[in-house]
This record gives C-alpha cells, sequence and structure tokens, in this order.
C-alpha cells in the first residue's frame, strides 16, 4: 500500500517558458568540408610557387597553416555542442547548463524571488544578462547577441511575471 492517492495523480506544472539556446556557428560540416578543400588548393599552389623558386621549407610552412586552420574549427564546431535550458513554471525557474565536454550544472530557482539583472552598454546594448536570487547570481544567454539577449530577456521577464501572478483558474476547462 502507498500512502498517497494513486486514484488523483497530480497533473503536471504548466510551463511558462521554455527555451533551448546553442552557440551559433555560421559554417555546416558541408560548408566547412568546401573551406578546407578551398584553403588547401590554394595553400598547395602557393607552397608549389615557392618550392619552384627554390624556398622549399616554405611548402612545409603552409602545410602546417593548413592544420592549423583545421584544428582551431574543430575546436570551435566541439564548442558549439554546449547548451543552455531554461524553464520556468509557477513553482521553478530551471537553468540547466550543459558543456561541450558533457558537464551537467543545474540550478534550480524560486521564480517568485528571481530578478533578472541586465548588464548592458550604451553603444552595444545588452552584453550580460543575469538571474538573481537569494544573494546566488547566474549568468544565462551568454551565446546570444545583443538584440537576441534583449528579446530573451523580455520573454523571460514576462514568463517570471506570470510566475508571480500564480496559476489562473478557469472552471470551464
Amino acid at each position: 500500500m502507498s500512502a498517497g492517492n494513486d486514484l488523483d495523480p497530480v497533473p503536471p506544472e504548466p510551463e511558462l517558458f521554455s527555451a533551448v539556446l546553442t552557440p551559433h556557428r555560421s559554417l555546416s560540416n558541408a560548408q566547412f568540408t568546401v573551406l578546407m578543400a578551398v584553403v588547401s588548393v590554394l595553400s598547395f599552389a602557393a607552397g608549389l610557387v615557392f618550392w619552384h623558386m627554390g624556398a622549399w621549407p616554405v611548402f612545409g610552412f603552409f602545410g602546417l597553416d593548413v592544420l592549423l586552420v583545421y584544428w582551431a574549427f574543430k575546436i570551435n564546431f566541439r564548442r558549439a555542442k554546449a547548451i543552455e535550458q531554461i524553464s520556468v513554471t509557477p513553482s521553478e525557474l530551471r537553468v540547466r547548463r550543459v558543456s561541450h565536454r558533457g558537464h551537467v550544472v543545474e540550478w534550480v530557482l524560486n521564480p517568485l524571488w528571481v530578478q533578472l539583472d541586465q548588464k548592458t552598454h550604451a553603444e552595444f546594448g545588452i552584453e550580460r544578462l543575469y538571474l538573481v536570487s537569494r544573494g546566488r547570481r547566474v549568468s544565462i544567454a551568454s551565446f546570444l547577441g545583443p538584440d537576441e539577449k534583449a528579446s530573451f530577456a523580455k520573454a523571460l521577464q514576462a514568463a517570471l511575471h506570470a510566475a508571480r501572478r500564480g496559476p489562473i483558474y478557469n472552471p470551464i476547462t
């Protein structure tokens, strides 16, 4: 026997806000392959020119340049696997951050006590967004640009206000 009443399950809370943020990457895998092919061909051609001029060691440095560009893009693509999930229900605000290495950090805050803090630059707009609650400060939406942060902050602020108002009772539904 269970202590709870299994016949009346508690309905899940409505989700007032949910967002999954990922870093922006401008190249797809196919575009990366084309870019690396172009860089490789140009580097090889330039290396051949130097080889024929008698400066054969330069040819190796052009190959090294191609490897460094490849390595930098691979690091960039690996870091694009990071995500940040933010959800708001009437009783909790949940921030879940997964790094590009798979490390998970999660914060659960009470939306009644959370304030959204913004660091704004006069010329560039919103630079940083923070959730502040009981002396804790959590940076959010660092992947976004200033205009995207402004839109995101507006939507999150509306969800926090809806959570503070509480659930709306509608006997007809």
